[in-house]
């Protein structure tokens, strides 16, 4: 029986103990690859790259600035989402170049985007980093959900040191600047004092308010 969303939700849950016994295959990190590219962004500019990192050396490298999280080195895969450090003229113009190669040279494309430069070049660079990484996120949710749908369990982790996991992958190098942790792997079931726990939400009473 097919699982619906809520069902896939409910699912899944910030797992703190991965088996390292067990590797996600990759044609499963692919599929969740592919929901982060087909992610919806700001203006279509994807404004982030994912670095999949497998290299036991370098996830022992991020793990100690990372708050010893375990899931870094037990799970088998780490997405580190990075977001452009600015936004450029190059940037930008790279993005239009391939709406019109995949799209054509549709009216009022170049004036959309020539106006998109006017308002963001401008801006200081951490406004523009802290757009950009706004996108990351909303990839990332994209993740999540792909990866729950194929029974992979992942981990979104903000308590790390994004300078010090900058400097070991040479991030600022490629113009990024590293936002969100996301390993994946499977939940070690009788080892995770999490995994049994009732899912805590506030109800739709205090969360949502309808305006009519």
């Amino acid at each position: 029986m097919t699982k619906s969303l809520n069902d896939l939700m409910k699912w899944r849950y910030a797992t703190k103990k991965m088996d390292p016994a067990r590797a996600v295959d990759q044609d499963k990190v692919e599929q969740i690859l592919e929901a982060v590219r087909l992610a919806p962004t700001s203006s279509g500019t994807q404004p982030f790259e994912v670095l999949v990192v497998t290299n036991d050396e370098l996830r022992a490298q991020i793990r100690p600035v990372a708050w010893d999280q375990a899931q870094i080195t037990e799970g088998s895969h780490l997405l580190v989402f990075a977001a452009w450090d600015n936004y450029t003229a190059e940037r930008i113009d790279a993005v239009v170049e391939q709406l019109v190669s995949e799209r054509g040279d549709l009216p009022m494309l170049r004036d959309y985007y020539e106006n998109l430069k006017a308002n963001y070049l401008p801006r200081d660079a951490q406004v523009n980093y802290e757009h950009a990484a706004r996108q990351a996120y909303i990839a990332l949710g994209f993740a999540m959900l792909a990866a729950a749908e194929l029974e992979v369990d992942c981990t979104p982790m903000e308590g790390f040191d994004p300078d010090k996991v900058d400097e070991i992958l040479g991030l600022r190098d490629m113009g990024l600047r590293s936002v969100i942790l996301l390993p994946l792997g499977y939940r070690q079931a009788d080892a995770d004092w999490l995994l049994n726990m009732p899912k805590s939400r506030k109800s739709r009473e205090a969360l949502i308010k309808d305006l009519a």
